[in-house]
């Protein structure tokens, strides 16, 4: 590219074949070999689905979500106890999933599998298909499933989460069925075929012959991520070269059609790590099919290549961050013509690499859906019984969505959001995929802040969960058809105001023209440099600063013991002695007032040593006592205080003999009365 407009040339690009026959056409016959090959087929995702396909999942959500046909509403939406649910029992065992057929489980995923017996019944035989100990699924190790990039357990990243992505497919039907000691968390992802679609029925010995067919998606995932899985492409071109930006400064590629982008590569030079988060959100990348009215593709160039903020090296088989170049090997049809951009929103010079890659399409483009991916925040509004989801895409149409990369700003810290995925297919009430936690969807466990890249999914970026996070799942082998329309949504608890934590997504999907795209361009300021700290707030205080510990509201309206104010503290725990809290408290008028404080006590709270602006305020202050009560008001003494912000702090000295060694604290309300 360049600034001005221009017709692609023909460059011969470098490729590897892998020598794999595609069939990503709608089929009346699919063999096992087939199936392996999809998990490394991206041009199928362009293929247009036919009635009777679809993609569901069972999970262990918690059953006390539902959907109240009488009244149209919503009924316990946000119920979290996801981990011992299953459908029913039968013979003393329980059904974790079953489909009707032709079908096929693409993914299982378990927080914690663990001895108990899992057993998969195919097409209605009395002897199961796979029988194992559910934690040795996810071990690497354990026929059929032993190839570790398939299946795989990311405890060795620290990170959690067991992953199996393998294809198990069956004609008819299908049964899981779990012992007792199974563990804890599942999910069974699975495709149904369009009806008549003849697929093998799954067995060890399958498996085994065709092993070197498993062998190569094992390897490629372990050796060759970064290289585009197709290899090279009869009459494959591509366009490259280097671009200087100034601000506000647009470039364009215009490439002939029928045609088809099948690799992006390229990056953005930056000066340091601060110029460069800026520089990937405020470039941007626009595509436009044909004669559509707005661009299909928009969206930062950063985020486009899988993470965010910033520069962030991972590999996925899709996109990826690498030393040398970012790629992305989405397969991008049209019929007429591609018009590519790249703007420069920034304030300053900026320059960067591209290559292009585009080839001859490999069937008709009426099969074919147009690629789109988009970054968004915030767009849509949800009912009340609707919380807490958040909608990552909503669209109408013919399509398959393809995945998410989620970048979460989390200034507080902790956990940030539960976040049970749910997809709605075609007008669905009760949506056919509902998860059990955001980290789950993502292919880990317990919100854990480590780094791990897998074909499939990856956290590319964390801070140990206070600050950015970026997690991405690419829907390959399951992504989700839909005929008339799609609801993808996550959930997030915590609301923008709350805890300042903010969502913002890049949402991948294919569509038929003239389907709903809701998603427009979206301000520089409104995707850079957007997120804050705020003040931190517990008890109807504001906190300065991130004191050591943990600092939150507590609930004490179950305590018999005393009487709180609005029926809460500040709660502080976790602290040790020599650690201080800094309170902000708010006077509205100078003046020397007679402070004093009401506290609470209990068994593992400690001594503590108070400060007003800076100034001793009181002896030190024992807080045990056997049970859960709040004190008489303590006085502090007397200070001169200005109007505004005032500074209570509060410093942990030690405990008393009789105390659990907790070293709580908690706060209730302060009381100000005017001295002579």
């Amino acid at each position: 590219m360049n600034s001005m407009l221009r017709t692609a040339r023909s460059v011969l690009a470098v490729g590897l074949w892998l020598g794999i026959a595609v069939h990503a056409v709608a089929q009346t016959e699919l063999s096992y070999r087939d199936l392996v090959n999809r998990m490394l087929d991206l041009e199928a995702l362009a293929v247009l689905p036919q009635p009777g396909e679809r993609c569901a999942q069972w999970s262990s959500y918690d059953r006390a979500s539902r959907y109240d046909e009488a009244t149209g509403r919503y009924v316990n939406w946000a119920a979290n106890d996801d981990g011992p649910q299953f459908i029913r029992r039968e013979n003393g065992a329980m059904i974790l999933a079953e489909m009707q057929g032709p079908g096929c489980i693409w993914r299982i995923w378990s927080a914690r599998a663990e001895k108990g017996r899992v057993k998969i019944y195919l097409d209605g035989a009395d002897t199961p298909a796979v029988d194992l100990p559910f934690a040795n699924y996810f071990d690497g190790k354990t026929k059929p499933f032993d190839y570790p990039q398939l299946s795989y357990n990311l405890n060795e990243h620290g990170s959690s989460g067991q992953n199996l992505y393998f294809p198990i497919p069956y004609q008819k039907s299908c049964k899981v069925v779990a012992e007792e000691g199974w563990g804890r968390y599942f999910h069974f992802v699975y495709v149904t075929f369009p009806a008549g679609t003849k697929v093998p029925t799954f067995s060890a010995a399958l498996a085994e012959e065709h092993r070197s067919d498993l062998q190569r998606v094992n390897d490629f995932f372990a050796n060759r991520l970064g290289e585009d899985p197709k290899g090279r492409r009869d009459g494959e071109l591509v366009e490259s070269g280097s671009l200087r930006l100034e601000p506000g400064e647009r470039a364009a590629l215009e490439i002939e059609g029928p045609r088809a982008i099948t690799a992006l590569r390229g990056r953005v030079w930056a000066k340091d790590r601060q110029d460069q988060m800026a520089a990937l959100r405020k470039i941007i990348l626009r595509i436009t099919w044909d004669d559509q009215p707005q661009p299909a593709v928009w969206a930062p160039v950063g985020d486009f290549f899988g993470t965010a903020p910033g520069e962030n090296h991972y590999r996925s088989l899709v996109t990826g961050m690498t030393p040398d170049f970012w790629y992305a090997y989405w397969y991008m049809p049209f019929r007429k013509k591609a018009l590519l951009e790249l703007v420069n929103e920034d304030s300053v010079v900026r320059e960067m690499t591209y290559e292009v890659v585009h080839a001859p399409l490999s069937r008709p483009m009426d099969e074919l859906g147009y690629f789109h991916c988009k970054w968004h925040r915030d767009v849509h509004r949800l009912p009340a019984d609707r919380w807490p989801d958040w909608v990552m895409l909503r669209t109408e149409g013919r399509g398959r969505y393809c995945g998410v990369m989620l970048h979460v700003w989390n200034p507080l810290g902790d956990w940030w959001g539960e976040g049970d995925e749910k997809f709605f297919v075609d007008g669905e009430k009760f949506p056919s995929t509902f998860g059990t936690g955001s980290e789950d969807y993502f292919g880990y466990a317990w919100c854990h802040p480590g780094l791990f890249q897998r074909a499939y999914h990856g956290q590319t970026m964390t801070q140990n969960n206070q600050g950015h996070q970026s997690v991405f799942r690419w829907h390959i082998v399951d992504n989700i058809p839909f005929m008339k329309s799609l609801e993808g949504c996550i959930e997030k608890y915590f609301d923008n105001e709350e805890r300042g934590t903010l969502y913002a997504c890049t949402v991948v999907w294919y569509q038929v023209p003239g389907g709903t795209d809701p998603y427009t361009s979206v301000p520089v300021q409104e995707r850079h440099d957007y997120y804050r700290v705020p003040a931190r707030k517990a008890g109807g205080f504001a906190i300065l600063g991130t004191p050591p510990g943990n600092v939150r509201t507590q609930g004490m309206a179950g305590f018999p013991g005393g009487k709180w104010q609005n029926n809460d503290q500040l709660w502080w725990t976790d602290a040790k002695p020599g650690d201080k809290l800094q309170v902000i408290v708010p006077v509205k008028e100078a003046g020397r007032y007679r402070v004093g404080v009401v506290l609470t006590k209990a068994r593992d709270y400690g001594i503590v040593q108070l400060y007003i602006n800076g100034k001793k305020a009181g002896e030190p202050i024992d807080l045990y006592n056997p049970t859960v009560t709040n004190t008489e008001v303590i006085p502090l003494g007397v200070f001169d205080l200005p109007a505004g912000e005032n500074i209570l702090t509060v410093e942990i000295v030690g405990k008393n003999p009789q105390a659990i060694p907790g070293y709580m604290f908690g706060l209730d309300y302060l009381v100000f009365e005017e001295a002579n």
